[in-house]
């Protein structure tokens, strides 16, 4: 099992983490997200790719940190 970890901006409120974990559930190779109110998300799968999740994010509105 693979983990991803990010930490993103713009998480608000609990639409925003459900947007968040819907927008990345259905990517390939992803088995779970846990998204919390800090803006920490935690992708765990099988070949995930850093890139096209850090990319995906984007485009829903929360740029990965730093």
């Amino acid at each position: 099992m693979q983990t991803e970890e990010f930490t993103v901006k713009n998480v608000k409120c609990g639409g925003c983490v459900a947007n968040i974990h819907n927008g990345l559930k259905d990517l390939p190779g992803v088995s779970s997200v846990e998204v919390t109110l800090a803006g920490q998300v935690t992708v765990r799968g099988e070949g995930l790719d850093r890139a096209a999740l850090t990319a995906k994010l984007a485009a829903l509105g929360y740029p990965v940190a730093g």
